[in-house]
Formats: structure tokens, C-alpha cells, sequence
């Protein structure tokens, strides 16, 4: 957090939330009032004392050309762990238009994760330059992050921790941490390096405290610690986090030395991202695009899975085109035919949305995939048989041609058993194939359904009532 921030400032008049947490219209016209006269005294109230997050929202509602004015009118008082809050669009916007010195200053006050959350979006001329504004302990510690792959642990762990040897005595510990200013903001674990600073150990904070001070660490320390690379994939660390129920883990380099620590609240940020990128993806939505997208942007972004899309329906067209014959003469086959599609479409979207977030969290493997596929398509049986039911009731006494209910029955047990298997089986193909299910599966799964809807039902029908 910057220096210079007056913590007995009083709260804004207007509060910035509402009671469900969303931001308030009021409170934000407030804020463009006082960006408006150039009050910094008058939006210091406003936002000087807000949390972080409330503060990257607050960025985050403003037109984009106030965002850098808020930031130079508040000076010090700007807390720059704000800008981690924001979307990676907006950060960019906000950093191109502050000079280098200034980004510097506020990056210099910040953990080190969160420096480099805020520089690693930046092109790599943008990051040197500000680097070339910082001392060069910290520019260098901070290059050593952003060096590290993307979404790497590297890039998320902070370089601030406590590490002291094996032959430190309690005593000796808690006296170090009194009298040295520059320790974490948070911690949980004191970690035990030898001499060449290679993690041996670790000791809980609680422990630590609850132990008499002549005790030596190494009577304390736990070999247990489940210390992860800095150049694991942060979607592998945080499933670390889940299974052991971590709250810290250790970082360590290629040799074993101690170079940062990774805490339970970057890892809660990486599930979201993780979870968030998912979720569009199965939309055919990229993972990139942010709320605060230009139209272009998020154009280009949705236009491949459109086009995938439509290669799906002209498929599915032609299938309906070799049918032209038996469509025209039974005139209800046109009415039924889509909610077969609709309802093979539904039930394999939810086999696939399943399967998907399986495999994204390793639930699903080679161990139960068996057993889970054998589940799915049992599954894809039952409901096909009860809505097979259903269906062929409706279509029976909607037209009064008992042998279409049978006909259209017969087409949703199909059709919703292949729907389970493709539902399944289209990811897990996919996965051995190193593509990723998320993005991939949605076309294929659509184009299974859709095909094998129309071809059952129009084709049954068509033997069935000797149509051609």
C-alpha cells in the first residue's frame, strides 16, 4: 500500500455499494463530480479510504479517459493494488496513459505478486521501461518473476517470505521477525533453508509460537511441505491447494531453492480464472474477452464458433434435404422434427458440461472412465425412454396417428443415447488428443445431436410409413 494515505479520514457521505454489494450509481456520480471540478480533497473522501477491490471497481465504471485522471489527482494516495482488481482490457488502458515514473511508484509499494499482475499484461519495451524507474534489488527480483512461463506459479507466488536456518532457536526466530521492518504483509509458515538456501523444512506459524524460545527450529520444522515449481501450470498448484487444503505452499527453482511462496488468495483467483474461462469456453466464448472489449474485439473473438455453428446447421440442413419427399407428404414430421434436435442438442450440452469440468479437475481418468461412460450412456437410456413416453403421447393425440408417437419415441431413445456418448466420449477423444475440451466439443456435440436427431426421426418415419 502507498505511503501518504490519511487513515483517519472520515467515509465517503455517499455509500459505494448497495446491500446485494453492487456499486452505486450515486456513488460513482459523486466520484465524476469531483473528477470533473479536479477536487482531490473532495474524491480523497470518496475513494481514499476504500478496500482495493472496491477501488478497481470503482476504475472500472468510470469512462475510460477518467480512470488516469482519478489516479493523478489522488498522487500517493492511489493504491495501486487497486489495478489488480480491474480486467487485464481496462489495466492495459490505465497504464498506457501513466507516465512510466508513476507506475514505478506504485508498483514499488506492492507485494510482488502483485507488481507483476499488474506489468505482466504490459509489452516487453512497456515493462523494461518502468523497470529502468525502480532500484535494482527490486527490478531484478521483479524481471526473475516475469520471466517465469505464463500462468506459471512463478508468475503468481510473491518473493517476500521468512527463511531462516536449521539451527535458529525459537527465541532467536521471533526476535528476527520483531526487528526486521520488511517482512511480509501476511504469513503463515517460516521456512528452513541450509546454507545454500535450499528448502529443508518448514514451520507453522501457530507452532512456532506456542514453543519455548530455546528450542531449535530443526526440533520443529516438518519435511511434509509440498513445495511446488515455479514452472508448474497455477491450474496444477491450485488443485494442490484443494487436495491438501493448503493455506501456503513454498516455491522452489529447478535446484531445490527456496525463491517465493504462493498463498491460499492467489490461488483463490486462479480457480475463478480457471472456472471463468471454462464457462466460456463451453459458450464459445474466448477466455480473453472482458466486459470492457471494444466491439471489434469481442467480434473477431465470437466469430470462429459462429462459423463452426454454421458448418453444424448446414449439415444438418442436408440431412433434412434428403427427406424433402416424406416432409412434404406428412406435413407433422416438419412440426416434431426440431424438438427431436432440441432435445438431443439439451441432453448432450449437460453430459458434456459434466464431462468437461471432470476432466478440468481430474475427477474424470482412465481409472473411471469406464465405469462413467457405462453410467452416462444408462442414462441417456432411461431418459430417452421416459421422454420417449412423454413425446409419443403428445405427438399420438396432437395429430391422431398413433404410429407417429411409437415413431417419434423410438427417435428420442436414440437420439438421447447418442447424445450421452457423444457427450462423453467427444471430450475425452479430444483430451487424449491434447486439444482442450472446453473450446473444442461444443460443434461436435451439436453436429452429433442435430444429425442423428433428423436422420432417426425423418428416417424411421420414413420406413415406418413407407413414405418414399
Amino acid at each position: 500500500m502507498i505511503d501518504g494515505k490519511d487513515m483517519t479520514a472520515t467515509l465517503p457521505a455517499v455509500a459505494p455499494r448497495d446491500a446485494d454489494g453492487t456499486l452505486r450509481a450515486d456513488y460513482v456520480a459523486e466520484v465524476v463530480k469531483a473528477l470533473d471540478a479536479g477536487n482531490a480533497a473532495a474524491l480523497g473522501e470518496l475513494v481514499g479510504e476504500l478496500h482495493e477491490a472496491d477501488a478497481g471497481a470503482v476504475l472500472e465504471a468510470l469512462d475510460p479517459e477518467l480512470r488516469p485522471r482519478l489516479i493523478a489527482l489522488m498522487g500517493s494516495a492511489f493504491d495501486f493494488t487497486a489495478l489488480t482488481h480491474v480486467d487485464h482490457t481496462t489495466r492495459e488502458e490505465i497504464l498506457d496513459e501513466l507516465p512510466p515514473e508513476t507506475v514505478a511508484e506504485g508498483v514499488r509499494e506492492l507485494d510482488s505478486d502483485d507488481a507483476v499482475a499488474i506489468l505482466e499484461d504490459l509489452p516487453k519495451e512497456d515493462q523494461a521501461e518502468i523497470l529502468e524507474q525502480l532500484p535494482p534489488i527490486e527490478r531484478i527480483a521483479l524481471k526473475r518473476s516475469l520471466d517465469y512461463p505464463e500462468y506459471s506459479a512463478g508468475r503468481r507466488m510473491q518473493d517476500e517470505f521468512i527463511a531462516v536456518g536449521p539451527d535458529w532457536t525459537v527465541g532467536q526466530t521471533i526476535d528476527y521477525m520483531r526487528e526486521t521492518p520488511d517482512l511480509p504483509e501476511r504469513f503463515w509458515e517460516i521456512y528452513v533453508v541450509d546454507g545454500e538456501r535450499r528448502l529443508t523444512g518448514v514451520v507453522a506459524l501457530d507452532r512456532l509460537l506456542r514453543t519455548k524460545r530455546p528450542v531449535p527450529i530443526r526440533d520443529l520444522f516438518e519435511e511434509d511441505m509440498r513445495p511446488v515449481k515455479a514452472t508448474d501450470d497455477q491450474e496444477e498448484v491450485a488443485r494442490l491447494f484443494e487436495r491438501y487444503d493448503l493455506v501456503s505452499a513454498p516455491v522452489v527453482n529447478d535446484d531445490n531453492r527456496l525463491v517465493g511462496v504462493i498463498t491460499f488468495d492467489d490461488i483463490v483467483d486462479v480457480i475463478e480464472e480457471e472456472a471463468e474461462e471454462d464457462i466460456k469456453a463451453l459458450g464459445g466464448v474466448s477466455g480473453e474477452e472482458e466486459l470492457s472489449d471494444s466491439v471489434w474485439t469481442i467480434t473477431k473473438s465470437r466469430f470462429p464458433w459462429l462459423l463452426a455453428n454454421l458448418f453444424t446447421a448446414l449439415v444438418s440442413a442436408w440431412v433434412i434435404s434428403n427427406f424433402e419427399g416424406s416432409i412434404a407428404k406428412m406435413v407433422s414430421l416438419a412440426v416434431l422434427m426440431p424438438i427431436v434436435a432440441s432435445m438431443g442438442g439439451n441432453a448432450g450440452t449437460q453430459t458434456m458440461t459434466v464431462t468437461v469440468r471432470a476432466l478440468a479437475t481430474r475427477e474424470l481418468s482412465s481409472a473411471n472412465a469406464t465405469r462413467i461412460i457405462r453410467r452416462e450412456l444408462m442414462v441417456g437410456i432411461f431418459n430417452g425412454l421416459a421422454f420417449a413416453t412423454i413425446l409419443g403421447v403428445v405427438a399420438a393425440l396432437w395429430f391422431h396417428v398413433t404410429d407417429l408417437g411409437l415413431v417419434i419415441g423410438l427417435a428420442m431413445v436414440t437420439v438421447l443415447t447418442a447424445a450421452a456418448l457423444g457427450g462423453i466420449l467427444i471430450p475425452l477423444v479430444l483430451t487424449k488428443l491434447g486439444v482442450d475440451p472446453a473450446v473444442s466439443s461444443g460443434p461436435f456435440v451439436t453436429t452429433i445431436t442435430d444429425v442423428v436427431g433428423f436422420l432417426s426421426f425423418l428416417g424411421i418415419a420414413t420406413i415406418w410409413f413407407g413414405l418414399r
